[in-house]
């Protein structure tokens, strides 16, 4: 087996791994998308302009051409250790994501369109560091659905969120919330979501993240707290089964925008 082959297999392995667990707990129904989450921390200067010209010449382009997408490429507003870009890639198996990087190490349209990014030297690095995630879209969820148009979409912001659980036990649990009625309780809030996902492999597991959209601060401010106070949210959320300290431990919050370049 081809060291390439063998890498794909054994992440395809590790995640198969995870999402038994947590189909366990859930409804089947239509074929669910996996996603990479990757965060590219970058300085303050041409490590910026760079990476987003690498997104929006280069790699978005060659994700389309293999039907991967739409991609979403975002700045981060709020949050911790900016700059920072999210990237947001969807594929149909895990296969092809794992496989996504040796790909285009041997696709020549793409090496020429990425080559300042791609080849860029130690003296001046393209960026810090990335650091990638491997999600399952939820049965619930099993699609990203974007904004209504890109016009629309760069208007707003993105809410990104991450919920940490001290046990594989207790995270799939939580998931299990969400198919328990908290989609619903979105839906009643006004709520646009983008994703949800849990995630297969990453740092900080086992976690799951998801992504809402909102016109502004404003309105994000104004949902959560229709939100809360949703009599359909308090009972759920006073059920022992979903108690909040026994199945969350830390909630990640960040808000981005998108970039010119993003197809969400």
């Amino acid at each position: 087996m081809e060291r390439r082959q063998f890498l794909a297999a054994s992440i395809a392995a590790s995640a198969l791994t995870a999402t038994q667990q947590v189909a366990t707990q859930v409804p089947a129904g239509p074929a669910r998308e996996f996603y990479l989450l990757r965060r590219y921390n970058l300085f303050t200067g041409n490590q910026l302009k760079l990476t987003e010209s690498y997104f929006a010449g280069a790699l978005i382009p060659a994700l389309a051409r293999r039907g991967m997408g739409p991609a979403g490429a975002f700045r981060l507003d709020i949050g911790p250790e900016t700059p920072a870009y999210y990237l947001l890639i969807p594929g149909n198996s895990v296969e092809a994501l794992a496989e996504l990087d040796l790909q285009l190490a041997d696709d020549a349209e793409f090496l020429k369109a990425a080559d300042p990014f791609w080849n860029a030297t130690s003296t001046t690095p393209a960026f810090q560091r990335v650091e990638i995630s491997l999600l399952a879209a939820f049965r619930g969820w099993p699609k990203i659905t974007p904004p209504s148009s890109p016009a629309a979409s760069s208007k707003r912001i993105f809410q990104l969120r991450t919920y940490e659980s001290p046990s594989n036990g207790e995270h799939v649990r939580k998931v299990e919330m969400f198919h328990a009625g908290e989609f619903e309780i979105f839906s009643n809030a006004g709520f646009h979501p983008v994703f949800f996902g849990d995630a297969l492999i990453g740092s900080r597991l086992p976690s799951l993240t998801y992504m809402l959209s909102f016109a502004d601060l404003t309105e994000l401010d104004t949902k959560w707290d229709v939100f809360r106070n949703d009599p359909a949210w308090k009972k759920l959320s006073s059920n022992p089964r979903y108690a909040y300290d026994a199945i969350v431990t830390n909630i990640t919050n960040l808000i981005l925008s998108p970039l010119a370049c993003s197809q969400i």
